[in-house]
């Protein structure tokens, strides 16, 4: 194994393009946006994850980005406080806890960063047709050697001995080598949008949690108190078939969010505002199989835990540490590694999917999540 291009430049592909980097391999790196992206909540760095941050030499590093919370209050539906805490938030846990949490653009940017010149990054593009020159054989493995030719959409064809999907929950990479997203997905009854706004309401390092009915939303600043990101959250069936543009997607997020009274004609007006709007169903991925001959998937791509879980992050760090442990092991042989990948990352996805789903409407409990996040003990 010489070459390997990886289809997503967010946490899972860039925390692998520096491990494949470092072990000798010549990495491409394929992300469909212009540049990173922007925006997106405050993600978690727990248990195995924090090992492996630790392992890259980047603890100090996400330390130094990670919010500063002091507390949260939770409010009814006409914003009056029911509940507050000085000791955790719905989106960090424990506040006294060894565990990270930061916006996922910075954590982002760290490992872009450490992934190293060495690296060739390619934004603006996305693979179109994935061509394996090899077949399976009787039992579903590989049978002959070879590469796989990547069709691109702006640049030229080319071939890699290894491809890997680290491109999300709409993969492209899992859609052309495994079939089509219907397949391997499972909505959880719930859809999330996120976005950055001034921070209007004058929060300081304090979370606000309003839920009424089967909706509410999350609102917490960043940047020194300079910004707000804000949750809507809401009960729904799957999103409609076909895609839907930025406006139209803003336009069924705001309907579904505007009998919420309090502080919501402000938030909606932020909404339809909002540069960095992102939104999406609640999904997990199953999936019998991570990997199909020179194909490999990794983090949301194979297995979505969805955001709530709370450990996405850390699946998608832990996840590109065992590849690349497997990989390494396995010398030239990619059916070796990625059945050692499968059979070290499955219990761990399996405790961690799990935790979406423990209480509906609420966060998993905290012994669960102590178990779930602490499954798996890495490999020197």
């Amino acid at each position: 194994m010489k070459t390997v291009l990886i289809s997503g430049a967010g946490v899972a592909g860039s925390a692998l393009a520096h491990w494949l980097h470092r072990d000798g391999v010549a990495v491409t790196v394929v992300e469909h946006t212009p540049g990173r992206r922007r925006g997106g909540q405050a993600v978690d760095i727990r248990g195995t994850a924090l090992d492996v941050v630790e392992r890259m030499g980047l603890l100090d590093r996400v330390r130094a980005h990670r919010t500063r919370m002091r507390g949260m209050s939770v409010l009814d539906g006409d914003g009056r406080e029911v509940h507050r805490s000085t000791e955790a938030t719905f989106s960090s846990g424990r506040l006294a806890s060894e565990d990270i949490e930061l916006l996922r653009e910075d954590l982002v940017r760290v490992l872009h960063e450490q992934a190293g010149a060495g690296v060739e990054f390619v934004f603006d593009d996305r693979i179109t047709a994935l061509d394996q020159d090899e077949e399976e054989d009787e039992e579903g493995g590989v049978a002959g050697g070879g590469g796989i030719r990547v069709t691109f959409e702006r640049g030229r064809p080319r071939t890699f001995d290894l491809v890997v999907g680290a491109d999300g929950l709409h993969s492209a990479v899992r859609r052309l080598g495994f079939g089509p997203e219907e397949r391997f997905t499972r909505h959880l009854g719930m859809h999330l949008a996120i976005f950055t706004a001034d921070n209007f309401l004058g929060l300081d390092d304090w979370q606000l949690w309003l839920r009424d009915g089967e909706a509410g939303y999350g609102i917490y600043p960043v940047r020194d108190n300079t910004e707000l990101r804000i949750s809507f959250g809401f009960a729904a069936g799957p999103l409609p078939a076909g895609p839907l543009d930025t406006a139209a997607h803003k336009r069924l997020v705001a309907d579904r969010m505007a009998a919420l009274r309090w502080e919501t004609p402000r938030l909606l007006k932020a909404l339809w505002e909002a540069s960095d709007f992102y939104s999406d169903a609640m999904t997990q991925v199953r999936m019998d199989r991570w990997s199909h001959g020179r194909t490999v998937l990794l983090g949301d791509a194979g297995y979505c835990a969805s955001p709530l879980s709370g450990q996405g992050t850390s699946l998608a760090l832990v996840g590109a540490h065992v590849l690349a442990a497997a990989l390494r092991g396995a010398g030239n042989d990619h059916r070796a590694a990625f059945a050692r990948y499968e059979e070290r990352m499955r219990p761990f996805v399996a405790l961690n999917q799990a935790l979406a789903v423990e209480n509906p409407g609420g966060p998993a409990s905290e012994a669960s999540v102590d178990r779930a996040k602490r499954a798996l003990a890495l490999e020197d």
